[in-house]
């Protein structure tokens, strides 16, 4: 099979964007494959199985090769494939193996082929090629050699060091893989003398990949020059964004850089925006609780509030509401830290303190701005509170969050930030406690084996039978390719809903009162977020592991 036959066969790149790579090719020459890389028509990082699959040649495996001794060969020899990002695995006087990201190098080729040299090739990733070679002290001289450069003419060095093809394909392949398992940010970090890369995929850090030390000092400046921060400071924290197109997505990148002891920690955030969809569906929520909060969202003057943790979907969730909302006939407002995502007919304001134009006084411009609905991404103060909660009793509609437990706490937080009882109880409409589970994977879900113990634990069969479920089966994931073999795949709100009705507004807001609106809300038959957890592991939608790690 030809190399156009097997990309556009079995790696599904169109005809038409190898009628283009082979035109620019007979035009500038290069390979027709990394003309596709550079189009974003072929991901960098399946190079690898292109190779293999064209050639017939097996992958290396790392754990086999990692701590074996370096090849007593000839410096000069070492040096130059090297040089060319190969690597010497196993060495006799005449029958060589080596690891190659690049196996068809013609001048590496002709190269050994002079020194009568029979050799076998195994595929390798750029990361592995630095852990191998690293080994060698050769290589560490050059490493040297690169540190006392920096220190003449260190900022033009780092910059070099940035735009190496090895550093460029290490961090598109790393972004690349993060992308295709779904991951919403990618962590950088020293840890225990080397340099460690971790995906976060539904909510969880996975550790990815083990980058070589050498190439830590490359890959936080590509970041820096990419995000446009100061490559010289390494010692305060720094933020930056990155927009570029990898693997034919559009993706806006924020950047995180933090100084640690043993070097700095840089974690991206992706943001794609073509595959965001606010729509009440997607959020998982119980229909009974889905219920409500549309009724909720419906009135015309209030405060909902979303409470939760970093990262438990709190703002994803006030965006679907305002989704529901949008249209025509009203004038919505955000006010943002920062405007993650462009929400089609709506006004979005970005914060900036820097200027001393924060929530609070932000606030006071919105509401200048006659809007209907007002979306505060945090209420952080006694001040931007107020305004908020007075706004509502001018007629506003406004979602907000703050950082408690669960969904009681909310009044205690804004009464301990200073907000009178009197306001509260007039502007507070509903509160909306929020975590995310992560789904089992649909490809391979089966029954828990031990359901039956489960059900008998947590009095599942009771839970059931309260909301009208007579048959059910717990499920989990075996694990597969699709969800990379961990059993889950894509996330679900769960939820603990309160009512700010007559008889919560009543209550007085004492070291009691928590307690009081739990029993208030047991008795209108509504779940906390451990019970609606539970109630989506008889649904089949989660594992009671899942449930017990985020709300357990």
């Amino acid at each position: 099979m030809s190399l156009e036959d097997l990309l556009e066969q079995r790696y599904q790149v169109s005809s038409s964007d190898i009628d283009k790579a082979l035109n620019y090719q007979k035009r500038f020459n290069g390979r027709l494959e990394q003309i596709l890389v550079n189009m974003g028509s072929l991901s960098d990082d399946r190079l690898l199985s292109l190779y293999s699959d064209y050639l017939n040649l097996e992958i290396l495996n790392l754990l086999d090769w990692e701590n074996k001794e370096k090849v007593d060969i000839d410096d000069t020899a070492i040096s130059y494939l090297l040089s060319k990002q190969w690597v010497p695995l196993k060495a006799s006087s005449e029958d060589w193996m080596l690891a190659a990201k690049y196996p068809l190098d013609l001048e590496v080729n002709q190269f050994l082929t002079r020194k009568n040299i029979k050799f076998k090739v195994l595929l390798c990733s750029d990361s592995d090629i630095e852990v191998l070679g690293a080994k060698y002290q050769l290589k560490a001289n050059v490493l040297e050699e690169a540190d006392t450069a920096l220190s003449g003419d260190e900022e033009e060095r780092l910059k070099e060091l940035a735009t190496e093809a090895p550093t460029v394909n290490l961090l598109n392949s790393l972004i690349s893989r993060a992308l295709r398992q779904g991951a919403s940010d990618m962590h950088l970090e020293p840890y225990e003398g080397r340099y460690r890369a971790r995906f976060r995929v539904d909510g969880v850090l996975h550790e990815e990949e083990t980058i070589a030390p050498r190439m830590q000092l490359p890959i936080v400046t590509r970041l820096k020059i990419l995000s446009g921060m100061d490559i010289a400071e390494k010692r305060r924290p720094q933020d930056g964004k990155i927009e570029m197109r990898i693997a034919n997505q559009d993706l806006d990148i924020r950047v995180s850089a933090l100084p640690l002891n043993e070097g700095e920690s840089i974690v991206m955030r992706f943001l794609r925006k073509d595959n965001v969809k606010y729509d009440m569906s997607v959020l998982g929520l119980s229909q009974d609780i889905e219920t409500l909060i549309r009724r909720d969202i419906k009135v015309t003057s209030g405060v909902v509030l979303m409470t939760g943790p970093t990262g438990s979907g709190k703002t994803t969730t006030l965006y679907t509401f305002l989704n529901a909302l949008n249209n025509n006939d009203v004038k919505i407002i955000t006010l943002e830290d920062p405007v993650e995502y462009q929400l089609e007919g709506i006004n979005q304001v970005q914060v900036n303190s820097d200027i001393g134009f924060n929530f609070a006084s932000g606030l006071r411009s919105v509401v200048r701005q006659d809007p209907d609905i007002i979306m505060l991404g945090e209420i952080r103060d006694k001040e931007t509170a107020q305004i908020a909660l007075q706004s509502a009793l001018t007629g506003h509609l406004v979602f907000s969050t703050v950082h408690t437990n669960d969904a009681a706490s909310a009044y205690t937080r804004l009464l301990d930030l200073g907000v009178e009882e009197f306001l509260l109880n007039a502007a507070l409409v509903s509160i909306v406690a929020q975590r995310l589970v992560r789904k089992v994977c649909p490809d391979c879900a089966e029954v828990h084996p031990e359901a039956t113990q489960i059900i008998e634990k947590y009095n599942l069969s009771e839970i059931a039978r309260k909301n009208d479920i007579l048959n059910f089966s717990l499920m989990q994931g075996r694990g597969c390719e699709s969800c990379s073999h961990t059993g889950y795949k894509g996330r679900a709100a769960i939820i603990e809903y309160l009512e700010c009705d007559h008889e919560i507004k009543s209550m007085p807001k004492n070291a009691d009162f928590i307690s009081k609106a739990k029993q208030h809300n047991f008795e209108l038959n509504r779940r906390t977020l451990f019970e609606d957890g539970l109630f989506k592991v008889i649904q089949g939608i989660t594992t009671i592991e899942e449930v017990m790690r985020v709300a357990g």
